[in-house]
């Protein structure tokens, strides 16, 4: 029997897919990614060899998700489509990178995952595979004509957990489908596959509603080092986080009791898609707002223009599955390199669902006041801007004397009718 590493989360797909591997004979390993999902990952394992695993593993990866990814994504300012945070998008080269360790370890040569033909988890799953071990074999079911012909949809599936007494959590209560780690939870599917129709409170099960938010603010310092956070001082409640898991889900607890981080959107998948996701991810939009401020004080413009360029196709490889890729390990080195002075301490307020900025400090400071005043000279020589000015027109002065032309040519090609 050829063995098989299945990622496997206990839910009813993944549950379903496992017995029908050792259904086709297969040796499965369950592996079960505890990414910070609040699931009880030990019941999962439990469930895995009852299902019919010969092995089950529970590989804790939250803290390693921290400081090498989600802190990576935190220094290159890494937003996809101007608002998704990338939650699940983070987390899946981990899991598959982790999944690629055990079957080498258990001399597998399969892998396999739930990821459906439609959605961008296949491409993540695979991508990084491959890229991590090119003569790995991969099972996709939801790919495979076989188990498409078993399994049309949803009740196909329940009536064969059914049948094999699989133990399911099939609910109307919540009909959705949802990722969770400790980056963020995702919405999408069911009612909400309608782009018009509001998501209700019952879709958000972690941030509050900034309606429902303490009326009273939060006052944070956030400390950063070579552009990674390093210290939380919470003011107000008189707590500090120093570890990075520990700053994460501070952050996180703060920013879901004071309604932050909530997107409602519509993005496109890799695969040529739209789809409609609600997003709660409360610690890192906190994180972003707070890196963008000290970096504002502590980078070099035109380093800040050029890694401004850099980070939408950041976002963008990261979305897409391209964590390990020859592209993605050139631009985090210049992201690495971008951050070697971010240093300082970033003060915020954490307010019914808004981060604002009340101020910033940095050893690395490039802001010089006396410059920068209003009232005193500070070494600027005010006269020198004439010419700096002078220069700056030239070339808008050539681009209207070049349109005054055109302009005349069409007005007497108009009045002389040739």
């Amino acid at each position: 029997m050829e063995k098989v590493v299945l990622a496997y989360s206990g839910g009813l797909d993944t549950s379903v897919i496992l017995k029908w591997l050792v259904e086709k004979r297969y040796d499965v390993i369950a592996y079960i990614a505890d990414v910070g999902q609040n699931d009880d990952v030990e019941a999962a394992r439990e469930k895995a060899l009852k299902t019919g695993a010969t092995k089950a593993c529970v590989e804790d990866l939250k803290r390693e998700l921290v400081t090498d990814y989600v802190f990576a994504a935190v220094k290159a300012n890494a937003v996809y489509e101007g608002r998704y945070l990338l939650g699940t998008s983070l987390a899946r080269p981990l899991i598959a990178k982790r999944q690629i360790e055990i079957a080498h370890r258990e001399n597998a040569r399969f892998v396999a995952h739930g990821a459906t033909g439609k959605g961008n988890d296949q491409v993540r799953f695979e991508l990084t595979y491959f890229a991590l071990d090119p003569q790995i074999r991969v099972i996709s079911p939801w790919k495979s004509p076989e188990f498409l012909a078993e399994f049309q949809g949803r009740q196909d599936l329940i009536a064969y957990a059914v049948k094999h007494g699989i133990e399911i959590k099939a609910s109307a209560d919540r009909p959705y489908s949802e990722d969770a780690n400790l980056i963020h939870i995702s919405h999408e599917s069911g009612l909400l596959e309608d782009p018009a129709m509001p998501a209700g409170e019952d879709v958000y099960s972690w941030i509050k509603s900034p309606r429902d938010a303490p009326d009273t603010e939060t006052h944070l310092e956030i400390h950063f080092r070579d552009g990674v956070p390093t210290k939380v001082v919470d003011l107000t409640h008189g707590v500090t986080e120093s570890a990075p898991y520990e700053i994460f889900t501070y952050l996180n607890a703060l920013g879901a009791e004071n309604g932050i981080g909530r997107v409602d959107m519509v993005e496109n998948r890799f695969v040529g898609i739209k789809s409609r996701g609600v997003y709660e991810t409360p610690g890192l939009t906190i994180l972003r707002a707070a890196h963008l401020d000290i970096e504002g004080i502590a980078m070099d413009r035109e380093v800040m223009r050029l890694r401004d360029m850099l980070t939408p196709k950041f976002s963008e490889l990261v979305y897409n599955g391209f964590w390990f890729s020859p592209e993605m390990d050139f631009l985090m080195a210049a992201v690495n390199k971008s951050q070697e002075v971010i240093d300082g301490v970033v003060r915020l307020t954490l307010y019914k669902g808004n981060v604002l900025i009340t101020g910033r400090e940095s050893h690395s400071s490039l802001y010089d006041r006396d410059l920068s005043s209003m009232d005193i000279e500070g070494g600027f020589n005010q006269q020198d801007s004439r010419g700096f000015i002078a220069v700056s027109a030239i070339r808008l002065k050539a681009h209207n004397a070049i349109m005054s032309k055109q302009g005349k040519k069409v007005t007497d090609f108009m009045r002389n009718g040739q």
